[in-house]
């Protein structure tokens, strides 16, 4: 009984996404790839994929930096505010965007691809600084004490010994972070100005139109095989044992 309930479930998870997938190869009862061809010869649809990648590489490499030097340095350091780094996740998305939607306007800040990174960065953070810091938090002070005990300095010690202890975790938390950007669309709709559009945005616009064209499938297949990927590298990292 209780494998049938779970056969359920992934039935009613899995077929809209197994259909949308199908969709994307059918035309007229044939299976065939040119909703793909057409995809990269719409200029629009060109311009959001950029815009998603752009977006979705500066703000990984931002948050991955800033998170992983935080992670550092509440494990070397005072721990009296680290809860105010699990703030992003605890409280709801919608509420983050909004709130950074008026603060925006009250500084008259300028809506468009930077306020919509600086959202991401300040969203991904929060992952990064969780899975670096649980890389780091087991071996790191014993590791560096014991190679400072044996002749190396600090600079050689970071370099040597807590750069490879927290890379799986850096890489794991890079490929969260690109994969949270790449299809965030809360944050983005909130944060966006007029002009700049991403792929969750493009989707989005045309299925509320009531466009749900082959093509869109196409569009939608793509992110869904991209975000899939990603997903599955982290699990394959996050889990791996040395």
């Amino acid at each position: 009984m209780m494998r049938f309930i779970v056969l359920l479930v992934f039935l009613f998870l899995y077929i809209p996404i197994a259909y949308v997938v199908a969709s994307s190869f059918i035309d007229g009862g044939e299976i065939t790839a040119k909703w793909y061809v057409k995809l990269f010869e719409d200029k629009v649809i060109v311009g959001a994929f950029y815009n998603s990648l752009s977006i979705a590489l500066l703000s990984t490499f931002s948050s991955v930096s800033l998170g992983t030097i935080a992670a550092y340095a509440f494990l070397r350091g005072s721990q009296r505010f680290e809860s105010l780094l699990y703030t992003p996740i605890v409280i709801p998305e919608i509420t983050e965007a909004l709130s950074l939607l008026l603060f925006y306007k009250m500084l008259s800040f300028p809506l468009g691809f930077y306020s919509v990174l600086l959202g991401h960065i300040a969203f991904n953070i929060a992952f990064v600084f969780v899975i670096v810091k649980a890389r780091l938090s087991t071996q790191l002070r014993t590791l560096e004490e014991a190679s400072l005990t044996l002749g190396a300095d600090e600079i050689q010690t970071f370099l040597r010994v807590t750069i490879p202890l927290a890379l799986p975790g850096i890489v794991a938390a890079s490929l969260i972070a690109f994969t949270l950007s790449w299809d965030n669309f809360v944050k983005t709709v909130f944060t966006t100005g007029p002009g700049f559009q991403t792929l969750p945005l493009l989707i989005w616009s045309q299925a509320a139109r009531g466009v749900v064209s082959p093509s869109l499938s196409a569009l939608t297949t793509l992110m869904l095989m991209i975000s899939f990927l990603l997903a599955y590298l982290y699990a394959k990292i996050s889990t791996r044992r040395e």
